[in-house]
């Protein structure tokens, strides 16, 4: 088969996934008061970056819009930063604090291969204007939307310090039943649980050590719960996509129940005392449980409920419900929050202006690039478009909830619906990661087990080691424990390592076939690579690998792509010991089985390159041949299609790798 005989695409025989023609891929933005341990990154970033460069193959780098950035707001920020200054670790502004660690942030991605269009700060330069102008704005058309509460609730107060007290400087126990956090702050824990500052159990200043009191603030609330019938909506539509992980619409439900207390059997006694006295509910006994249940048609009698158990000395644990939404805070740190009717001096509460800083930095792009700012709505508010948003399953409640009804109340529709028009802002596709743990344990950096740093990951494993054990952890369908041996004090010398041994395919298989194909082709064809088209068979096994693997990406099914590629690697390496054998072959036979070889290697590197992007970029260089070899709509050609006649390939020194381990791994073989 000659090369001008396959210079046209083959056609694909079977059904498609179909993607949109635009896309914004979004990585949830890490907290400005650190840097980014492993979580961040091996438990969402690799992920968000992975599929934004497979989109960015697959429909067009010029239609694809990754952004994440640094959360610069809100008290975990100034109270980091006060922790700092005063134990002497830090010398500076607040701003001055924030802009070090977006700094690290952003050199951390990119030792990693994370390649964000813009990674932005919303408190920081010319993302930080564009942020607080997009805040004011959608706070202003929530409020004549009719969408917003003027609430009076109590906040906690240091009588001891003489301030207000806001998130993570209170800390005490989440009061929502079942929950498993090891820390609730003012008003939710670190699992992402919403309830009234004044659930919050044992709380504690983190000021003074003291036991705050409560005073009374107003603030502004979006009417969340309004949108619970359309949540439910949304939530059918969920069900019946095969991209969206169950987890997700599971954990959406959860909020969606009528709203309950739970109350410890002991109590049981004197809650009947007291029963005639609350508002209308229904008792469910549950016998065999060492609670039982009190279920409420309403949020507000639920609430009056909470006071009259509150002021009996009855001790009790609500359910998951939906809450009003807080959208302002008396936190200095904050985006200035607009002065509706006669607040002042309010700024916006980080949870929500982080929902909407995606779009803002999606601004920040367009006009970075010289493009014009309005053109986010044809990435946000397109039917045309998919906004693919990356986060980890504890922040399912704000994106999945919070963020979808706040949308759906900035339509203009009279009737707000889950299935926006042309022109409104789209509902997102949600791609959460179960947790990733660290020894089995689950890590945060407020939690008691630590996570390790992202960067002191690096002096043990190379980013593509990382890379690929991480994609090919199954988060999609289950917590999975992170296990590097360096770090794993019941490690044996004679164990192996999972991340090392995960990234042998690509630095032992896949190097060597690259390696064997070059030099043979130096040795023994001067060079020049082989001007055939591979073999039928050889474009049939292609063309299977390729349709499984787009199948399972478009279900962000990444680990079931590593086992594609997987199959595929070894199957070229079959072929290669059992057919390439230069000292007996023809030159005819020799260059037949190169050019299979090097389509299997153009396929591979393809398939490869969302996934190992600095390794594959080095075999596109030394083939010779431009990006168009990583474009879908070429993704069956031979690489002959992307060369001349006699085309040389770049040579290769003997011992150079294009995958390979740690330095300290071979160290450690020595």
């Amino acid at each position: 088969m000659s090369k001008k005989d396959n210079k046209q695409q083959k056609n694909f025989e079977i059904p498609r996934p179909v993607f949109p023609k635009r896309a914004v891929v979004t990585g949830g933005m890490p907290y400005g008061n650190k840097e980014l341990h492993f979580g961040h990154v091996g438990g969402m970033l690799v992920f968000a970056d992975t599929y934004a460069r497979f989109l960015r193959d697959r429909i067009g780098k010029e239609n694809v819009i990754f952004v994440s950035g640094t959360d610069c707001y809100g008290s975990p920020i100034a109270e980091g930063w006060r922790k700092k200054v005063a134990d002497g670790e830090f010398e500076g502004t607040l701003e001055e604090f924030v802009q070090s660690n977006h700094n690290k942030q952003k050199n951390t991605l990119n030792s990693y291969g994370i390649s964000p269009n813009l990674f932005g700060a919303s408190g920081l330069g010319r993302s930080k204007e564009i942020h607080a102008e997009l805040t004011l704005e959608v706070l202003n058309a929530l409020y004549e939307k009719g969408q917003l509460d003027k609430i009076t609730t109590m906040q906690f107060f240091d009588e001891k310090a003489g301030v207000f007290l806001n998130g993570r400087q209170v800390v005490g126990k989440c009061p929502v039943e079942g929950c498993t956090s090891e820390k609730g702050y003012a008003d939710e824990c670190d699992l992402g649980h919403q309830y009234m500052p004044e659930n919050l159990l044992n709380p504690v200043s983190t000021l003074t050590g003291e036991t705050p009191t409560m005073k009374p603030v107003t603030n502004w609330y979006f009417r969340l719960r309004d949108y619970e019938q359309l949540l439910k909506e949304w939530i059918e539509l969920l069900k019946k996509r095969k991209d969206v992980r169950p987890v997700v619409h599971k954990t959406i439900s959860e909020f969606l129940q009528p709203p309950v207390i739970h109350i410890k059997r002991e109590f049981e006694e004197k809650y009947f005392t007291l029963r005639d006295s609350m508002p209308e509910h229904e008792y469910l006994e549950e016998k065999k449980k060492p609670s039982f249940t009190i279920k409420f048609t309403t949020l507000s009698a639920c609430d009056d409920a909470c006071r009259i158990l509150t002021d009996n000395g009855i001790r009790y644990r609500t359910g998951k419900t939906l809450v009003p939404f807080r959208l302002t805070g008396n936190i200095e740190w904050g985006v200035p929050a607009p002065e509706l009717e006669d607040s002042k001096g309010l700024t916006v509460w980080v949870w929500p202006e982080s929902l909407w800083a995606p779009i803002s930095f999606t601004q920040a792009y367009l006009e970075q690039e010289g493009r014009n700012r309005d053109e986010w709505k044809d990435y946000w508010c397109s039917k045309d478009a998919t906004v693919y948003q990356f986060i980890g399953q504890d922040n399912i409640y704000f994106y999945g909830i919070a963020e979808p009804a706040i949308w759906m109340a900035l339509q203009n529709a009279e009737n707000k619906t889950a299935s926006p028009d042309e022109g409104e802002l789209q509902m997102p596709i949600i791609v959460a990661n179960h947790h990733i743990l660290f020894l089995d344990k689950k890590a945060s950096s407020s939690g008691q087990v630590k996570p390790p740093m992202a960067d002191d990951l690096l002096d043990h494993y190379t980013p593509e080691q990382l890379r690929m054990h991480w994609l090919g952890l199954g988060l999609g369908q289950r917590s999975v424990s992170f296990m590097p041996k360096p770090y794993n004090p019941d490690a044996k010398a004679e164990d192996a390592d999972p991340v090392v041994k995960d990234g042998l395919l690509l630095s032992n298989v896949y190097n060597r076939i690259i390696r064997t194909a070059f030099y043979t082709t130096q040795n023994n064809l001067d060079g020049i690579m082989p001007d055939l088209a591979p073999e039928e068979n050889f474009l049939a096994d292609a063309e299977k690998a390729v349709l499984e693997y787009e199948r399972h990406m478009s279900k962000f099914a990444f680990h079931q792509c590593t086992y594609v590629l997987d199959s595929y690697i070894r199957n070229a390496s079959k072929y290669m010991a059992k057919t390439l054998k230069p000292d007996t072959q023809s030159k005819e036979e020799l260059s037949q089985t190169l050019a299979n070889l090097f389509y299997m290697i153009r396929i591979t590197a393809s398939l490869l390159h969302p996934m190992a992007p600095f390794g594959t970029e080095k075999v596109r260089e030394y083939l010779q041949v431009d990006e168009r070899i990583w474009s879908w709509d070429t993704i069956l050609e031979p690489l002959t299609f992307f060369t001349e006649n006699n085309h040389a390939l770049k040579f290769l020194p003997p011992r150079t790798d294009f995958f390979t381990r740690h330095e300290s791994q071979f160290a450690t073989e020595e």
